[in-house]
């Protein structure tokens, strides 16, 4: 039987039950009403024939819960009808849904995933238990896509264990009734999508492909050596044909002239990147990093959108890891961009969800466990006084010790903390952007700009350095009562930490996205700098 459907149950405390008050005590009364037609008899026959021959426990609990539901309404099925030759066949708004199914693809989900053996309704024909398995197959069916429009196909964990994001689980116990009782289950259905504008024009992308409107696949091209104007090289070609170059004047294709690295500028200045021409790792990763012509990373994107929140908030903060940019956005509007570097893909910055509280100017770097002991130690253990030449500090219980006084050949760094002092050297520079998290990742200020003026900007710890802080935090603080703004940080300056708590607590979205839509429609591409994108597409076709 459909575990959907059982789910629908134990969501719903009134089904097949109702609350009495007996001699002045709370009862559970267990509501079963008779069958009317021929058909609820056989669904009730098939029923309790699974509810009085289950084996175990849990095959007894589902039996239950299946046999109180359909008990409350009479064994009436929702799916099935019978003619007046006994013969059982879909209902009319089974087979809507059935044709919703088969359109399941426009939704970047799969037909085959409804569309099971297990809805057959000729081989059930006269076999109470099957038809009674048919009626709640159909419904786990109806369920499972209702599910997959809502919440996605993938749990985002199974991506990776830097992605901290719960799977989105559809909570409308009505629902089946509903559509059982609608004339247009796709508008209920409908309603499930998410809203948000990328997501609408990726689904409109996607529906080239089904109606004839896409273009053939994009090129790909193949990892290798920075490409400068006047070297030769084999996958020029290629670059040519995926950035529609003509021929070179002097009639050798893969010669990187001035026509294609003017060609690379334009593309590179398309996407924000350092707009230099010159053909790197990240232009390389970008041109190759999905496509408006690439189904798969349409679908692999869409997928991501339903892992979304709901609702972003109306003013939020956007940054998008492929794109190594932030975004500070209201509603649909860009309100404030800026550049940001972001972790190795051995020190991914996590994909999750939070809220900006806290702005620390002046702020200690604390130095995470797992440099303090891969890099700090190793450097203490060749000069003692490597903490003074850093501005750190050793804590120990609280209290700053001397490092130089500590025997680091059998002494283990993790007992002690690790923090740089306030000051221009430091790490986060003056300022950091916080949304307590269990990753122990924020935004922050950094000294080191020149990883500003990269194309390819994946070079921290796992935090998100901002290249511009405090234009930064007069975007942010747009609509902080409190009037704070830039000029206040800075004028807060000095050798001491100090802390400030926003009233006004701004929704902060790590993301991770290779495809972008701009308000034009225009459907841009990124590279997959972590891999997320590769892998989500496996698992979306196993």
């Amino acid at each position: 039987m459909a575990c959907a459907l059982l789910a629908l149950a134990l969501a719903s405390p009134a089904l097949g039950q109702e609350t009495v008050t007996v001699d002045g005590t709370e009862a559970v009364r267990v509501v079963i009403a008779p069958p009317q037609t021929d058909l609820a008899r056989t669904i009730k026959a098939g029923l309790s024939s699974a509810y009085y021959g289950a084996r175990d426990d849990a095959a007894y609990n589902q039996a239950q819960k299946l046999y109180f539901f359909y008990g409350e309404r009479a064994f009436e099925p929702l799916w099935l009808s019978q003619d007046a030759s006994g013969k059982v066949a879909f209902s009319p708004v089974a087979d809507k849904l059935i044709a919703i199914f088969r359109q399941a693809e426009y939704e970047g989900l799969r037909p085959s995933d409804y569309l099971t053996d297990a809805l057959d309704v000729t081989s059930a024909q006269g076999d109470p238990a099957k038809l009674a398995a048919l009626e709640t197959e159909f419904s786990g069916a109806v369920m499972r896509y209702a599910q997959n429009l809502y919440g996605g196909r993938v749990d985002p964990r199974q991506v990776s264990a830097n992605i901290d994001i719960k799977p989105r689980l559809l909570d409308q116990p009505d629902l089946l009734p509903r559509l059982a009782a609608s004339d247009d289950p796709a508008k209920i259905l409908a309603e499930l999508d998410p809203k948000h504008r990328e997501f609408v024009a990726l689904k409109a992308a996607l529906a080239k492909f089904y109606d004839g409107g896409a273009a053939q696949e994009q090129v790909k091209i193949p990892d290798g050596a920075t490409l400068r104007v006047g070297m030769v090289d084999e996958r020029v070609p290629l670059l040519r044909q995926r950035l529609e170059v003509p021929a070179a004047e002097d009639g050798n294709p893969a010669i990187y002239d001035k026509a294609v690295a003017e060609a690379v500028t334009n593309f590179q200045d398309s996407l924000g990147l350092l707009a230099d021409g010159i053909a790197g790792p990240a232009t390389i990763a970008a041109l190759n990093g999905g496509s408006a012509t690439s189904k798969e990373d349409i679908i692999a994107n869409m997928e991501r959108w339903r892992w979304m929140p709901e609702d972003l908030g109306k003013f939020n903060v956007f940054v998008n890891i492929p794109e190594f940019r932030l975004a500070v956005m209201q509603g649909d509007e860009v309100t404030y961009t800026t550049r940001v570097v972001v972790g190795k893909a051995t020190t991914q910055t996590p994909i999750f969800s939070d809220n900006i509280r806290h702005i620390v100017v002046n702020p200690y770097w604390n130095v995470p466990p797992s440099i303090a002991s891969n890099e700090i130690r190793p450097a203490l253990m060749r000069n003692p006084g490597y903490l003074d030449g850093q501005n750190m500090e050793l804590l120990y219980g609280g209290k700053v010790v001397n490092a130089a006084a500590v025997d680091w050949s059998t002494t283990s760094i993790s007992n002690f903390r690790v923090r740089q002092r306030p000051g221009a050297g430091n790490a986060l520079g003056n300022v950091k952007f916080l949304f307590p998290n269990s990753h122990d990742v924020y935004l922050h200020d950094t000294p080191s700009k020149s990883l500003f003026g990269r194309s390819f900007r994946a070079y921290s710890h796992g935090c998100v350095r901002v290249q511009n802080p405090m234009d930064f935090a007069d975007a942010l603080l747009a609509h902080e009562p409190s009037h704070l703004d830039a000029a206040k940080l800075e004028s807060m300056y000095g050798p001491s930490e100090r802390w400030v708590n926003l009233e006004t607590h701004v929704p902060v979205h790590l993301a991770y996205f290779t495809l972008r839509v701009d308000e034009d429609g225009t459907i841009r591409s990124y590279g997959d700098v972590y891999g997320h994108n590769k892998k989500l597409i496996e698992l979306l076709g196993s």
